[in-house]
């Protein structure tokens, strides 16, 4: 008995082994034998007369009436069970049921037990696990120390290199020549090496089964050992994984065009950004045609595309796996002309795509390039599968995109073209929005630039440069503006303003401003009085449309805006500045000292309060005014400390010295960074002196005689200044000034000449009433000296002053006299 216990397991189920048993048909036990008591330790008596499932553990006591049924419809059943032994251990038993049926009685059961404690399951001979391995799915093969094959089965015939006799003794190289065998038998040394598994290795490449089509499998390498642990091969498996491989590829792709494409709203880099993600991961030449009014930003007509053989287009991004894409011949910008009805003509004009799986490589290439260029067929070029794909968003053609292989064997399929539609179709979406900005900017930077000076005007008061930085780099729009606007008198007019907000809004507000300031200038108003009618038009805009209109209405972005408004006047050397709510301008003397203007900050225009106020400062020849908007020095830090903003445009100012132009950029350069806070402008203007020599004032008593007098001077003043040929219309028109002023006005007169730019006459007295322009009839006997001054000279105007008016008349010194 000691002997049969110490007997070691059996590496396989064998009826030499077994204990058998007899059961009836109520599954009670009918005979039991040593073997069975040997194995579970109940004697005979014990046992006879009970049912079997008393014997085995609860759970699989429950299941026995399923394995009876089974083993009914099979004739046989083999499982494991588990029992207790007498003593109350667990015993694992393997168990084969066979039912044995008497003519005209019930079944009964042969039961065979085979105590598996002690062994390592289920143990299965040689020839079962060949067979389960034969028949699996997956690729295995067994390889010696050499990575000789010296096993393998069917399932690995599918992956290419023959079926297992013609295997073995060869190495991977001999059976499958192309494959990268150096890398996979690296694998094979490393784990013979190590005794490390090599757990889901992929491989990408092409294998015989499936030459013109890139493959992936995934390969597992196991080390073989024998029973003393030395290493005797490798056994590996292999799945094929291609599908999923090139669906991950596909969503890699797609994750990058989504990254990469439309990362600017500019059309041209657009389209090339289209090209670069589809190379080489997709096709190996790809070209971007788009319609000549897609780059222009203008509006394509919606829906396919009619006549399509003369509808303009330009290659606007192209791609090639060789350097300096040889296989074009359209560079990019150049128009691309398709010959008639070939598969890009017919998908701008269905809008549907197009593939071939395989060209007519002696097939002429679609696209023509300059005249003289000689047909090129597609075997030239070494192309040989194809897809056109239309570039189509919100039901309008933009164009059409070309896909191309020449170095992947395997031609385009349905996945491909699927693939290559779902991502020119999120790039037409970005093409489209770079269309409509494109065409956005466009009309913004013509506004902008017809609501700024493109040049200064002529005038002799002061030297002037200007820099103006956006915040908004993608528009280049802002609600800052400047201006020098020549009043009468040779004075000029120095403006700075900000309205709030950027872009076109603030564009169109800051353009209405601006326009308002213009008209206003042109009335010789006052800078208080000025800013005072300016607060008044923005405050009634705002009223107009009311306070619950949208907020990007140019008249509720005015609201708040700021602006300084100062005038120079050459000949006294007077400034006199306003502000509403703008900082102060800073002055640079002669000698290089900065201040400050001291200067009352009035209310922002449309928000009420205090009155304007004016001051008035006497500027030295040469001196630098520097009129800028707030975000010249305010930064986040220094926003809540205008003082240190100052403080830096000071240092600026007083580092630098350069000519005008160069100086106003360098400051701008030194005190915003690339990508300021908030819009830039910056004004500044170099003070000038007219000489006594270019002045002439005469006081005249209110005497009808004097008249001849001051004609008498006037001639004389232009003869001193070479103006002789100005003689004749200045005489008429201070001898209409003056009789006018003779005649109405009250107080002193006083005749004063400026030669500048232009003659200027003007004649001065106490009174308040403006002159008006009459149109006579040819019957009136007066009534024609303002209308004679209105022809004769450039413009005339009346301004006030303190002392009561000013008329005054301009002529042109560089135009031929009327």
């Amino acid at each position: 008995m000691s002997e049969e216990r110490d007997v070691p397991a059996r590496r396989r189920f064998d009826v030499a082994d077994a204990a058998p048993l007899l059961l009836d048909a109520r599954l009670a036990v009918t005979s039991w034998t040593a073997d069975a008591e040997r194995l579970l330790g109940y004697p005979a008596a014990e046992v006879l007369g009970r049912r079997a499932v008393d014997l085995l553990l609860p759970d699989d006591a429950a299941r026995i009436s399923e394995l009876v049924q089974r083993c009914r419809e099979g004739d046989s059943w083999a499982g494991l069970l588990s029992a207790l032994h007498r003593d109350g251990h667990l015993v694992p038993l393997m168990v084969r049921a066979v039912a044995v049926q008497q003519s005209g009685g019930p079944a009964h059961w042969v039961v065979l037990l085979a105590d598996l404690a002690g062994g390592p399951g289920w143990d299965m001979s040689r020839s079962v696990l060949e067979r389960m391995a034969a028949r699996s799915p997956v690729g295995i093969a067994i390889v010696d120390t050499d990575l000789r094959y010296v096993w393998s089965n069917a399932a690995l015939e599918q992956f290419g290199g023959g079926a297992a006799p013609r295997r073995l003794g060869r190495r991977i190289a001999d059976v499958q020549p192309g494959l990268d065998a150096a890398r996979l038998e690296a694998q094979m040394r490393r784990v013979l090496k190590t005794g490390e598994p090599v757990i889901g290795y992929e491989h990408v490449g092409r294998v015989r089964s499936a030459p013109h089509r890139e493959t992936a499998h995934v390969m597992s390498f196991i080390r073989l050992e024998d029973d003393e642990g030395h290493p005797i091969g490798v056994y590996y498996t292999v799945v094929d994984v291609s599908e999923r491989y090139r669906a991950r590829r596909r969503l890699a792709l797609l994750d990058r065009a989504g990254e990469h494409i439309g990362r600017s709203l500019d059309v041209l880099r657009t389209a090339q950004e289209l090209a670069d993600v589809a190379v080489p991961g997709l096709a190996d030449f790809v070209t971007v045609d788009l319609l000549e009014s897609v780059l222009k930003g203008a509006e394509p007509a919606p829906g396919p595309q009619d006549g399509t053989d003369g509808v303009p287009l330009r290659r606007a991004g192209q791609k090639s796996v060789q350097a300096g894409t040889p296989e074009s011949a359209v560079g990019i910008g150049d128009v691309a002309s398709y010959l008639t009805g070939s598969p890009p003509v017919r998908a701008l004009a269905d809008g549907e795509s197009w593939r071939a799986a395989r060209l007519d490589p002696l097939a002429r290439k679609w696209a023509t390039g300059n005249p003289g260029c000689r047909p090129t067929t597609f075997l030239d070029l070494g192309l040989h599968s194809a897809m056109v794909v239309p570039v189509r968003a919100r039901g309008i053609t933009l164009g059409i995109t070309s896909f191309f292989r020449r170095n992947r064997q395997d031609p385009f399929d349905e996945d491909d073209l699927s693939l290559a539609e779902e991502f020119v179709g999120r790039a037409a979406v970005c093409l489209d929005n770079a269309r409509r900005y494109t065409r956005e900017r466009d009309a913004a930077l013509v506004l902008q630039r017809n609501l700024l000076p493109h040049r200064f005007p002529e005038q002799d008061a002061v030297e002037v440069a200007a820099c103006y930085r956006p915040a908004d780099e993608l528009t280049g729009l802002a609600g800052d503006w400047f201006d020098v606007i020549p009043l009468s008198g040779a004075r000029v007019a120095l403006v700075v303003g900000e309205v709030a907000g950027h872009g076109i809004d603030g564009a169109a507000a800051m353009g209405r401003l601006r326009a308002a300031v213009q008209t206003l200038a042109d009335l010789d108003l006052t800078p208080e009085e000025v800013l005072a009618h300016l607060d008044d038009l923005v405050s009634r805009a705002a009223r107009e449309e009311g306070m619950g209109a949208d907020d990007r209405t140019s008249g509720m972005q005015a609201v708040g805006a700021s602006c300084l408004y100062a005038v120079y006047d050459p000949v006294s050397g007077e400034c006199s500045l306003a502000s509403a709510g703008h900082p102060a301008p800073a002055i640079v003397a002669p000698d290089g000292t900065v201040t400050f203007a001291e200067l009352p900050h009035g209310p922002a225009l449309g928000v009420g309060g205090l009155p304007f106020e004016s001051v008035e400062l006497t500027l030295a020849e040469g001196s630098v005014l520097a009129l800028h908007t707030d975000g010249l020095i305010a930064t986040p830090r220094t926003r809540q400390d205008p003082a240190a903003g100052r403080e830096r445009l000071r240092h600026a100012l007083e580092t630098h010295g350069q000519e005008l132009e160069g100086l106003c950029r360098t400051i701008v350069d030194d005190l915003v960074p690339t990508r300021p806070y908030d819009d830039v402008a910056l004004l500044m203007a170099r003070t000038r002196r007219l000489g006594a020599e270019q002045v002439a004032t005469w006081d005249l008593p209110i005497d009808p005689a004097m008249v001849a007098d001051a004609r008498k001077a006037t001639t004389g003043q232009l003869a001193a200044w070479g103006l002789d040929e100005l003689a004749f219309t200045t005489e008429l028109v201070v001898s209409e000034l003056v009789t006018n002023a003779i005649r109405h006005a009250v107080g002193p007169i006083r005749l004063r000449l400026i030669s500048a730019q232009s003659l200027i006459c003007e004649v001065s007295d106490g009174g308040t009433t403006a002159p008006h322009l009459r149109h006579p009839k040819t019957t009136d006997e007066g009534g024609r000296g303002l209308f004679l001054i209105s022809q004769f000279t450039q413009r005339w105007g009346t301004r006030y002053t303190a002392e009561g008016k000013i008329i005054w008349a301009e002529q042109s010194l560089t135009e031929p006299p009327v």
